[in-house]
């Protein structure tokens, strides 16, 4: 099977190349890995002593960083590697400053793995949620190099308790421990035998966690929400299924004090300009916000990254898109405002998401039904929505200091 996966490696290489000419995310996954070996050559020496993080895209980026920031501290004298599988985390974060060198991660082939390791000859390294590359951890392994999995998470669908899976059981003998979120993946682990395993949380509770803590003010919010005078929904990450529920809510609701603020997760023009027309309140987006009178406005287009995070501190009740699609985004980032979540039905592989469901934060709708009567049940009732809030909030304390346990291991 390891001589088939290696194979299967190269044929995905060649396709991925191919797609790359018609595709410009696949273009940035391509070239970009070009350049790799050359920046670490320069700018990395053999007298480095280096610590290697490795993360797929964004989310597990902002799950890493709690972790790096606390590698900084606890070894002053290392160098941290950061790297990317993904162009939409890569891209993003590539001149991030808590990192020394950031590269995509070369494909698992085992020259590429040679020649990474024998560039950058990490100490300690420390993958971030999931991604695990059979010759790369056979490489660390057969080096002796600690290699940790920090906010671990498995399922039982995966390819490790697959009757195929033997050789990926066998990559995982390359972690040294596995720091993971919750029983079951622990449960998981054990029934392959590995018992190297402590339950620490996520980390990126500790991220969100910090997020109180920043200047979180947005002068053209302060405005459009009459310095939070009003109440407000906020509408992260939402995809066209969401924003179709969403917008006949609002042409709907006749009650002129509430305002909606749309933070979509693709922000192509088409799509805003789709999303613009299907609304029909008066609408401003961001891009030309400048110069106008944003109280005469109900809803709020961020057609920018980088915003949402700040958003949510306005937003009376947050509904967070992707439920209706492929699965949820981030919900922690609006639950540690302490405001009532509410998303689609497609969570169920999110842990958080199904926690938070469990102690009645995070509230599920399944169709424009649902979303019509539960916003209006919320936005009338003061006391159930601070309450529901006071959960979600409760439960991003609650479960902070993952980082914290797993230094304390080191």
């Amino acid at each position: 099977m390891f001589y088939l996966y290696n194979i299967l490696t190269y044929i995905a290489i060649f396709f991925v190349r191919l797609i790359a000419l018609f595709n410009q995310k696949m273009k940035l996954f391509v070239n970009g890995r070009k350049n790799t070996f050359n920046k670490l050559n320069q700018q990395l020496s053999p007298s480095d002593k280096m610590i290697w993080i490795h993360v797929a895209s964004l989310g597990e980026y902002e799950q890493g960083l709690p972790l790096m920031e606390a590698l900084r501290i606890k070894y002053p004298n290392y160098k941290l590697l950061l790297t990317f599988f993904s162009p939409s985390g890569y891209e993003v974060k590539k001149n991030n400053t808590i990192a020394d060198v950031t590269v995509y991660l070369p494909m698992d082939t085992i020259s590429n793995v040679r020649q990474f390791l024998k560039i950058v000859e990490p100490e300690m390294v420390f993958f971030i949620k999931y991604e695990y590359w059979p010759n790369y951890l056979n490489a660390l392994k057969k080096e002796n190099i600690p290699t940790y999995l920090v906010s671990g998470i498995m399922r039982k669908d995966q390819v490790f308790f697959k009757w195929y899976g033997g050789f990926y059981k066998k990559a995982l003998q390359a972690f040294t421990h596995f720091f993971v979120q919750n029983e079951e993946t622990l449960n998981l682990l054990n029934s392959l035998k590995y018992t190297n395993v402590t339950i620490v949380g996520d980390t990126r509770f500790d991220r969100v966690s910090q997020i109180l803590e920043q200047d979180n003010k947005l002068t053209f919010l302060d405005a459009f929400t009459e310095n939070k005078s009003v109440k407000t929904i906020v509408i992260g990450s939402s995809w066209p299924e969401d924003e179709k529920l969403i917008c006949h809510y609002i042409n709907s609701n006749t009650n002129p004090n509430i305002k909606f603020i749309f933070a979509p997760h693709n922000i192509k023009q088409e799509q805003i300009d789709q999303l613009t027309l299907n609304i029909q309140k008066p609408v401003i987006k961001h891009t030309e916000y400048v110069g106008q009178d944003l109280t005469q406005y109900n809803v709020y287009i961020i057609d920018a990254y980088s915003l949402l995070t700040k958003a949510y501190s306005y937003a009376t009740i947050a509904y967070i898109g992707g439920g209706f699609g492929a699965g949820i985004h981030n919900i922690l980032e609006a639950a540690t405002f302490s405001i009532p979540i509410v998303i689609g039905p497609k969570y169920r592989k999110f842990q958080e998401a199904k926690d938070l469901i469990k102690l009645g934060g995070c509230l599920v709708v399944n169709n424009q039904e649902e979303v019509n009567k539960l916003f209006d049940s919320l936005l009338t009732n003061d006391i159930k929505r601070k309450a529901i809030g006071e959960i979600a909030g409760h439960f991003i304390l609650k479960n902070k200091n993952a980082t914290q346990k797993v230094i304390q291991y080191l």
